[in-house]
């Protein structure tokens, strides 16, 4: 009988095999492990493959891969990373300062320019609406218009309404197609403005259907005003006018031009296809306007004078002459009138010569009116009086000539008022001779009253192309100088000075400088007053009080060469002016310029008027005769206007000659 089977060893070989061979015991805990080795689950091992029979596929791990491809992934974000630090951090700035450039469009806001009004608040010079029609050529390439002669196109469109030259505006267009910005037309009314506009609504309408393209998408408008002066030429000359970028190029406009222009502001802000995105950013520093200003010039008076000279010079056939009116108790220039003028709201036909302001610009040989200084120096000096007997012969030799009066005539016995009254070159010279025993002393003394009235220096207006005229020192006056200086040969002045000397004789012997503005108001609206003008003592009260009634003389008497000046209810006091013209394109003495200056009335003055016409080639060329007329027209039409009562009674009159027997 057998024993019995141990049940923990069921289903397990023995230690002999069935083939009876023994196998050694093996570790429990090192079981899984073979099995794992030889490839079965139950540690068998694996079968083998029989010959002719398919090989089975191995499935390799995928934790490899998986590592590679993170790998990579990572690598890609970091790049990804870096070029983010490098937009946002690094290069901010720079990409943002581009990203402006193609998304933002800077317009500049023109600053309106101040007006200029007379003394009453009357526009001399102003401002209207007008724009100027500008273009970014770069939204007109190719490439952004989608068209090939987008410049074209747009100049064709645009060359009949701004009355442009289609070639120029395309090569405007077309010059720098990367510039996003450029000046087609200058000053355009809102008209033009608005033919641009419905033009380009019509070509957005037709692009939006697929028909075209919007070749003006580029062009807008730039506000900018346009300078009017409403009363066309009237004192043209003084306020003269603004060139095409709106800058003052002559006169007043020039001059005052850094505070009449203000302060341009800019708008930036989105666009998108030519056009502002509603939504967009929008920066805006704002324009600051310039400052009004008001003149010391009557609109009324300045007509009156404009228009009496205009006359005159056209009668006479003058190159040209000037007439200017000052208020004796301030220096305010009332008037200053220029013919031939020009229209500054239209230049271009203007004879370039015709632009200045000639009454301050010409320097000219005053002639008699000049004898007023040489008079005021003797009485000054107190060498001579108003009745001081003076013999004035036909001829006086002097140096190396011999010199006349304008006329022939026996010789004269006259007073010292006699010698100014009937304007004679040699009692003057006489009178001056004895302002001291030398020569180099009564020349350094004439010149000391020459400077002291104003003669060879700047009037005080600061005016462009101010002339301060010419008067050498004493030491280098030629031998002939020394005796044609005192009646007005051999020194130059302005038409300013010229009637700044007679306003400083009615001022009572104080010369005050001449001014052309009252005030300014600002941006703010506060009016500032102009500082007060130079006051200069040149004579005393009692040698101008004396000089005035020897000016009345000049008017009053028969002998005087300035009776065509007489105003009726008023006394005059004035001098007439006759020398030879120094021509400005040959350097040489060729015809006259004829002259008046005065003031009155007389007994109270209150109003300077000087006229100088330049060489006058029809009817007379004295000074009485062509400009005693002028002076009188607008010295009565000044007092009326001004309302200035008449003179309370007649002068007395002073001998303008004397009986030598007696």
């Amino acid at each position: 009988m057998s024993a019995p089977q141990d049940p923990r060893r069921r289903g397990v070989p023995g230690p002999a095999g069935p083939r009876g061979d023994r196998r050694p015991r093996q570790d429990p805990a090192r079981r899984p492990a073979e099995r794992r080795r030889q490839g079965g689950p139950s540690g068998r091992p694996a079968p083998r493959p029989r010959p002719g029979a398919p090989q089975q596929l191995r499935l390799g791990s995928p934790r490899p891969r998986l590592r590679l491809i993170s790998l990579g992934l990572t690598l890609v974000m970091l790049v990804f990373v870096v070029r983010l630090l490098q937009v946002q951090a690094v290069d901010a700035s720079a990409y943002a300062a581009k990203a402006n450039l193609n998304r933002y469009i800077p317009v500049k806001l023109s600053a309106e320019r101040g007006s200029i009004t007379d003394r009453n608040g009357v526009d001399l010079a102003t401002t209207v609406d007008a724009y100027d029609i500008t273009a970014a050529p770069d939204l007109l390439t190719p490439k952004t218009a989608k068209t090939h002669d987008a410049p074209r196109q747009a100049a064709a469109l645009l060359a009949p309404i701004l009355g442009k030259d289609q070639a120029d505006l395309e090569q405007k267009l077309t010059d720098n197609p990367r510039s996003q910005y450029v000046v087609l037309a200058r000053q355009q009314s809102p008209q033009v403005w608005n033919q641009i506009k419905d033009l380009k609504s019509a070509l957005d309408d037709a692009a939006a259907k697929g028909k075209g393209t919007n070749v003006l998408a580029g062009v807008n408008r730039e506000a900018h005003s346009k300078r009017v002066y409403p009363n066309g030429d009237l004192a043209a000359g003084l306020l003269g006018f603004v060139d095409a970028d709106g800058r003052g190029s002559a006169g007043l406009e020039q001059q005052l031009n850094k505070k009449l222009a203000g302060k341009d502001g800019k708008r930036v802000y989105a666009q998108s296809g030519g056009h502002q995105v509603p939504t967009g950013d929008v920066r805006e520093q704002p324009a600051v306007p310039g400052s009004d200003y008001e003149l010391t010039i009557d609109r009324d008076i300045q007509w009156a004078a404009q228009s009496a000279i205009a006359d005159q010079v056209r009668k006479s056939g003058a190159d040209r002459g000037y007439v200017l009116v000052q208020d004796t108790r301030t220096g305010q220039l009332l008037a200053m009138a220029n013919a031939p003028g020009f229209d500054p709201n239209d230049i271009t036909t203007t004879d370039a010569d015709a632009l200045g302001n000639a009454a301050v610009s010409d320097a000219y040989e005053p002639g008699s009116v000049s004898k007023l200084m040489s008079m005021a120096a003797v009485l000054q000096e107190g060498v001579a009086r108003w009745d001081t007997h003076v013999v004035v012969p036909n001829r006086l030799p002097r140096a190396d000539r011999a010199f006349a009066d304008d006329i022939d005539h026996p010789t004269w016995y006259l007073t010292l008022n006699g010698v100014l009254a009937k304007s004679s070159n040699i009692g003057t010279i006489l009178a001056t001779e004895q302002l001291a025993k030398t020569k180099r002393q009564r020349n350094q003394i004439l010149y000391s009253y020459l400077r002291k009235f104003g003669i060879g220096r700047p009037s005080g207006l600061g005016f462009p192309g101010e002339t301060p005229g010419i008067l050498a020192k004493p030491q280098d006056w030629s031998a002939s100088q020394q005796y044609t200086i005192p009646f007005g040969q051999g020194l130059s002045l302005n038409a300013i000075q010229a009637t700044s000397v007679y306003s400083t004789i009615a001022n009572g012997g104080e010369r005050i400088a001449p001014t052309l503005i009252r005030g300014a108001r600002g941006p703010g609206g506060d009016f500032t007053a102009a500082p007060a003008p130079k006051k200069t003592r040149v004579v005393s009260k009692e040698t101008a009080k004396t000089l005035a009634g020897m000016l009345e003389s000049v008017v009053d008497d028969q002998q005087g060469t300035g009776a065509k000046a007489k105003i009726p209810g008023y006394r005059v006091a004035g001098k007439t002016g006759t020398s030879n013209r120094v021509d400005p394109k040959t350097g040489r003495y060729r015809g006259y310029t004829a002259s008046f200056a005065g003031f009155a009335p007389a007994d109270k003055p209150r109003l300077t008027v000087y006229c100088a016409v330049q060489n006058p080639t029809k009817g007379s060329y004295f000074g009485g005769q062509v400009c005693g007329p002028v002076y009188k027209k607008v010295m009565e039409f000044g007092l009326k206007a001004l309302q200035v009562p008449p003179s309370g009674k007649q002068p007395g009159r002073l001998p303008v000659s004397y009986n030598p027997g007696q």
